[in-house]
């Protein structure tokens, strides 16, 4: 049975760091996914300059931050930038198996092993090994592999996981947020670079 085919839609916008914050916001009001995201486009509560870049925002984040529980919601509008960005990548994780993938083989190996460079080298090597099974990728024009490595990098780095120079930097969770984003499922915490003594003990 083949594996089901990657989604690769994630070409710009990084985390949303700034976006998510007021979305979530809107939605801890209506309660609804659905009436929010007409809320942030008739109001354009995000201060877009057109009603299409609005949409296109507003429909990517929303697609992400529909796959949080309501507590992990509350933290985009309660918690520190650094646990904003964490959840955040968790959300982007669940949306998106090949950034899920990217996070557990390629960040969370290299932390563990103590290779600390993160490269682009690294992502062309993800893709290559994941393209014998996911033929989508041998598809996409070398522009559009430019373009998700690029903001899959953004999105690293904008969840602090990764330095401007390139360095991957240990997440530093809170035991309460480890709590939240690993409920039911503790290896939903793989997608951090962590050691598995770390996960245990924030679970604890």
């Amino acid at each position: 049975m083949s594996p089901q085919r990657y989604r690769l839609s994630f070409t710009t916008g990084g985390l949303f760091l700034q976006e998510a914050p007021v979305v979530a916001e809107r939605y801890l009001v209506v309660r609804d996914w659905q009436a929010t995201r007409a809320q942030v486009r008739s109001e354009n509560l995000l201060q877009v300059r057109t009603s299409t870049a609005a949409t296109r925002i507003s429909k990517e984040l929303i697609s992400r931050l529909e796959l949080l529980s309501r507590e992990e919601v509350t933290l985009l509008t309660t918690g520190t930038r650094r646990e904003q960005g964490y959840v955040l990548w968790s959300a982007t994780c669940r949306r998106y198996a090949f950034i899920h993938d990217f996070a557990v083989d390629v960040l969370r190996e290299h932390f563990l092993t103590l290779r600390h460079q993160l490269t682009p080298n690294d992502f062309d090597a993800f893709v290559n090994s994941k393209a014998v099974w996911h033929a989508e990728l041998d598809e996409l024009a070398p522009s559009t592999l430019q373009k998700l490595r690029q903001n899959l990098f953004r999105m690293l780095r904008d969840a602090d996981l990764l330095s401007d120079q390139g360095l991957i930097q240990p997440a530093l969770l809170t035991p309460h947020l480890a709590k939240i984003l690993a409920t039911h499922q503790p290896d939903k915490l793989n997608i951090f670079p962590a050691a598995d003594i770390d996960i245990r003990r924030w679970l604890q």
